[in-house]
């Protein structure tokens, strides 16, 4: 009987998640400058890091209270759309690296689609949950507002170093 509690605290919808951060830690090293940690996090208002990092860590910790369960017709089209956001996003990434050189990596469209693209995958997990572990009534439109928040954040930041490097 402990192993199926202890079991359903590991299937939550973290593990959505999990693609997106393997993805960038395998990947990080090849985008271009602009996005490397010395230049991507150098002089940048604290407001907006802290901003930024703080929605991120709330998103991404909600997520681990948040039971991956796929039953219902909103919870599949919430599936759907984060994989077509995963899609995008390893796409808009795939163009940075591949056009690293060229004057389409310069085009601020294509160089913030990694900032962007995210609300895609993250709307997805926000229809995908139905409840928390915890006794607080879950509502969509919580995560998705979280969300909005840190990509408001990171888009921000995103643009500043645009601004920066181009």
């Amino acid at each position: 009987m402990k192993k199926i509690a202890l079991k359903k605290y590991f299937t939550n919808c973290f593990i959505l998640i999990l693609p997106i951060l393997a993805w960038n830690i395998i990947f990080m090293n090849q985008l271009p400058k602009a996005f490397q940690p010395e230049v991507f996090w150098i002089n940048i208002p604290n407001y907006i890091k802290y901003g930024e990092n703080f929605s991120r860590i709330l998103l991404f910790t909600l997520t681990v209270f948040m039971p991956l369960n796929i039953c219902t017709r909103i919870q599949i089209r919430g599936l759907r759309l984060y994989i077509f956001g995963i899609l995008l996003y390893f796409a808009s990434w795939l163009f940075l690296i591949y056009l690293l050189e060229t004057q389409a990596s310069s085009n601020l469209i294509i160089f913030m689609a990694p900032a962007y693209t995210p609300i895609f995958w993250l709307t997805g997990i926000g229809l995908i949950g139905k409840s928390f572990y915890f006794n607080i009534l879950y509502k969509k439109w919580f995560f998705i507002s979280i969300a909005i928040i840190f990509l408001l954040f990171h888009n921000l930041h995103t643009y500043i170093i645009y601004l920066k490097t181009h």
